[in-house]
């Protein structure tokens, strides 16, 4: 089943990554030649209309190929040779795009619709996420509710009264559905704060003053903050929302795995994150099993933040990724000219190597997370 369920969440958002690129292709009149899930050998595929759909043999990744791609260098680079050898000669005219071919193909087109095309593969990735997370909070989300749990001797929770049981209703006048709404607004709370408790059934006021203490974030640095000194007593519930409070909590929850992602590069760059700390297809196949031993919420929620993951790490401007794409377009209208052949081509290789070298690194760290570590 881990197999299976590794294939079904990667099937999902590589369809969805690879769907996005294709209809906005399209739409922007480009030929589509292939749809693939999956790399290299063709496992079965059909030919409907002019694009062949494809099975391919390696689950991760897969692709559409578009008319003109890759440009015309190759034809253009033979007639520039037979030019200089023979002046006037045109050896490859039967090769030459008719205006018809022109308007299909993916090189002819403008910057802007180019990007688009490029750029809508991960749009899609994020669009899928947010309408996912969305649904989810409508039919039935597992949330943490604001339960107070243990409450701190001498900070400002047990000084201010507050009690174990007590639901946190609202801080300040806004509203709190579950704990990590209760954190957020903490975070940011001014000198003091009203918050609005359920106790027993019976509403209550309590008026507290945060103090600024240290503590450690998600990746490990010490920060401050400020603090109240209590615990939730993780008490979760399955909670169906509405729809507008279900698009504001896809919206929030978006917006944060989002941040989340981002911050999370930004440290493995700064080396706050360790290198070690990389997954590979193994840790996705391992939390695909569990979400989905958990519950259908949980592994959708997990579809919905890996669909994030991907489309922010397809925007890196990493040539062979889609940013590094949109990178090059972006050069090319600045420039007012395509970057030369050759220095896409290097560029392509390089980014060929780090991505390699960043799978490898991600399998290496598999295997001793799987089959070493526990061991130890």
């Amino acid at each position: 089943m881990i197999v299976v369920n590794f294939i079904i969440v990667l099937g999902i958002l590589i369809f969805v990554h690879e769907f996005g690129h294709f209809i906005v292709a399209k739409w922007m009149g480009v030929k589509v030649e292939k749809f693939s899930l999956g790399f290299g050998p063709k496992l079965f595929g059909r030919q409907i209309g002019e694009t062949e759909y494809l099975i391919s043999a390696f689950p991760l990744g897969g692709y559409v190929k578009m008319f003109g791609e890759g440009g015309f260098s190759e034809i253009e680079m033979i007639e520039q040779e037979y030019e200089r050898e023979a002046p006037g000669s045109k050896p490859v005219e039967a090769y030459k795009l008719t205006p018809a071919d022109e308007a299909r193909s993916f090189a002819h087109k403008t910057i802007p619709q180019r990007m688009a095309i490029v750029f809508a593969g991960p749009f899609f990735n994020m669009v899928f996420a947010w309408l996912l997370l969305i649904t989810l909070y409508m039919t039935g989300m597992p949330i943490l509710k604001a339960t107070v749990g243990e409450i701190f001797p001498n900070r400002p929770a047990a000084l201010a009264g507050i009690q174990k049981g007590d639901l946190i209703t609202a801080v300040n006048g806004q509203r709190i559905i579950q704990w990590e709404d209760f954190s957020a607004h903490m975070a940011k709370a001014p000198a003091s704060v009203t918050l609005s408790i359920t106790r027993a059934g019976k509403p209550v006021t309590v008026e507290l003053k945060p103090q600024i203490g240290e503590t450690k974030n998600l990746f490990g640095e010490i920060i401050k903050k400020p603090i109240i000194g209590v615990s939730p007593a993780y008490d979760f519930v399955t909670e169906r929302f509405g729809l507008v409070d279900a698009f504001k909590l896809g919206n929030a929850k978006t917006v944060e795995v989002t941040k989340l992602t981002v911050l999370s590069l930004v440290k493995l760059f700064q080396g706050v994150v360790p290198l070690n700390s990389l997954g590979g297809p193994m840790m996705i196949a391992d939390m695909a099993n569990k979400a989905a031993q958990t519950g259908g919420a949980t592994f959708f929620m997990l579809l919905a933040v890996v669909s994030i993951n991907l489309g922010i790490l397809n925007l890196l401007p990493v040539p062979v990724l889609d940013g590094g794409h949109l990178m090059f377009y972006t050069i090319e209208a600045i420039i007012r000219r395509p970057v030369p052949q050759k220095v896409r081509e290097y560029a392509q290789q390089a980014g060929m190597v780090l991505l390699v070298g960043m799978m490898v690194l991600a399998f290496y760290n598999d295997i001793i997370r799987y089959f070493f570590t526990s061991k130890l």
